[in-house]
């Protein structure tokens, strides 16, 4: 066996192994958050009901497609990057998932039915974040459009920047409000994990920002 033969062994195979796990966690995401801005859209208990069984199911999938992620890089000697960018990048998308199951979890489990201003603000924020994040892991396989990476990692940013002030704007009008000290609790602790699911995407992009410099 030549010496090119082995080295080609441990390369993954034309790059297919990880970008299209990265794709697939990516638009799962887009999906979640889709259906979410559609649960803070509707007025039947029986439609949101159904929907957020749909997230919790669509986050499941997305730890399965994170565990493979993980196993690949326990599989192959070689990675298209550095392997603690791949386990980042894996890991700050899944964090997007189990925050955007988290708002919805606790959106169901409190039995909230007055989904404010606020609520439908953030829901929409995160959804132009996941929409933005998987633009630029789609673009990742190749590196040839830096620029549009580079592009959609600024918007993720902007749009991050916009659920903070949306989230302080939020808190402020629950504190001077809001009578009711649970109703306080529970609204605070949504619009919590629906800002941080947008931070979560803010440090997917940060690590396509470093996977951008190290290979330039």
């Amino acid at each position: 066996m030549s010496l090119n033969s082995i080295f080609q062994y441990f390369v993954p195979k034309d790059k297919k192994i990880f970008f299209p796990l990265f794709e697939q966690a990516a638009n799962n995401v887009v999906v979640m958050s889709t259906i979410l801005v559609e649960v803070v859209n509707s007025n039947n208990p029986a439609t949101r009901e159904e929907l957020f069984k749909q997230i919790d199911k669509l986050e499941n999938k997305g730890d399965e497609i994170t565990h493979q992620v993980h196993l690949e890089l326990g599989k192959n000697f070689i990675t298209p990057f550095d392997r603690e960018d791949i386990h980042a990048l894996s890991s700050a998308i899944d964090d997007v998932a189990d925050y955007i199951q988290g708002a919805a979890n606790r959106m169901n489990l409190y039995k909230i039915d007055d989904y404010n201003e606020h609520i439908r603000k953030l829901s929409e924020l995160t959804l132009q974040c996941s929409i933005d994040l998987e633009k630029a892991v789609r673009e990742l396989k190749d590196l040839k459009n830096v620029r549009a990476i580079a592009d959609s990692c600024i918007r993720i940013n902007s749009v991050e920047n916009q659920a903070d002030y949306v989230f302080d704007r939020a808190v402020a009008d629950l504190f001077l409000y809001e009578k009711d000290a649970i109703r306080l609790i529970k609204y605070k602790e949504i619009y919590a994990a629906l800002e941080t699911a947008t931070d979560m995407c803010e440090d997917a992009a940060d690590v396509m920002e470093s996977i951008l410099v190290k290979n330039a």
